[in-house]
């Protein structure tokens, strides 16, 4: 077996105020990332990658020797890889509004003394590229490659429309442009439970109680939009995990299985987190903002790979042809892919093979 390959997490703290869209400032913001590989004199070889809903700047590699899982796309980023460090500097760093060393709800309200909490303002997608671009500019980039799947494809398109003039290339993966209503509705319930939680306390539990039931329901339903029919039945069917217990228990596999990502979502996640982020995910509409997503391509100066997955219903294909359609009639350089897979949603993190071809042929070009 290799050696395994260390990086730590690096923190930069943004020496001005952040206007965000909602009108609100926010000073002080901290931004945790980690860089693989060397930036070249140019400036110009570096790869943005970002990351989706729950995950965070640790995207490759170790942290420690006895780490026992890699960072969350170490099969997309390093020597030889999709994303090959040996030719890259690539840059993942953790959203605005997370919990996980970049300022967020969880932070400290330097005005009080206190977690931000419910009086962190509410964010956009907008907003998280505007401290990502901060960072950009504080590690000396010039120009760029944007990268995201599901929501960090939304990052990576606001990227490619925001700053025209640095984005080179974009990828998006198993992305929308915009969340249906059905998507809408998965994390209105999700946000729901979480407030419904007894311990919520008005987002002000982080010194007693934490709404873990709320949280622990939200990551179940937002689990099974990951999924897929196909993947669902291959996993489990719908076998017991012993036998009828004729009560109210957990019973089937399924059961068992969402419990499990449940439980272990609690101890790595900030309720508070969920509520703004999946906000910020319903909130982004560059159509809206645009007049229409052809006139939001109009300026944007990069290239586009789109890959979609045949089994994602979540963010399906018929979605993802949407962008394509639109950068067409905006007479951008667009490819498209849909890959065969029966991993739902969830396949931009596991069919790294497959996407891996592809994109090594998109970025000699």
């Amino acid at each position: 077996m290799e050696d395994k390959i260390l990086v730590k997490t690096e923190y930069y703290k943004i020496d001005k105020p952040i206007k965000l869209e909602c009108q609100k400032e926010l000073e002080g913001i901290q931004v945790a990332y980690e860089t693989y590989g060397k930036l070249n004199e140019q400036g110009d070889n570096a790869i943005l990658i970002l990351h989706a809903l729950t995950a965070d700047a640790h995207a490759a590699h170790y942290h420690s020797k006895d780490d026992k899982k890699p960072g969350w796309w170490d099969t997309m980023i390093g020597d030889g890889k999709a994303f090959d460090t040996r030719r890259f500097f690539v840059i993942c760093s953790n959203v605005l509004g997370g919990c996980k060393g970049t300022t967020g709800p969880s932070s400290i309200n330097p005005k009080t003394g206190r977690e931000y909490a419910l009086d962190f303002p509410v964010i956009t997608v907008g907003d998280m590229i505007k401290v990502q671009k901060e960072l950009i500019d504080y590690l000396g980039v010039k120009k760029l490659i944007v990268v995201g799947g599901s929501m960090g494809g939304m990052q990576a398109l606001e990227w490619s429309i925001t700053y025209p003039d640095m984005v080179k290339s974009t990828i998006i993966i198993a992305c929308t442009p915009r969340l249906t209503a059905q998507g809408i509705a998965f994390n209105a319930v999700g946000r729901n439970a979480i407030i419904s939680d007894k311990n919520f306390n008005n987002g002000n539990y982080y010194h007693g109680e934490h709404p873990e039931q709320g949280l622990s329901i939200a990551r179940m339903v937002g689990h099974i939009t990951y999924l897929c029919e196909e993947a669902m039945h291959n996993k489990f069917g719908r076998d017991f995990k012993d036998k009828p217990s004729f009560d109210f228990g957990v019973d089937f596999q399924v059961e068992s299985y969402l419990e499990h990502q449940g439980r272990i979502f609690v101890d790595r996640f900030d309720a508070n987190s969920y509520l703004y982020i999946t906000k910020a995910v319903d909130y982004y509409d560059p159509a809206r903002k645009y007049g229409s997503l052809e006139n939001a391509f109009k300026n944007t100066n990069s290239k586009f790979l789109i890959i979609s997955f045949t089994s994602d219903w979540l963010f399906s294909t018929e979605q993802a042809k949407i962008m394509v359609e639109a950068l067409v009639k905006a007479d951008k350089e667009v490819s498209f892919v849909e890959l065969k897979s029966g991993c739902g949603h969830d396949a931009f993190l596991i069919e790294w093979e497959k996407q891996t071809k592809i994109i090594e042929s998109f970025l000699k070009g």
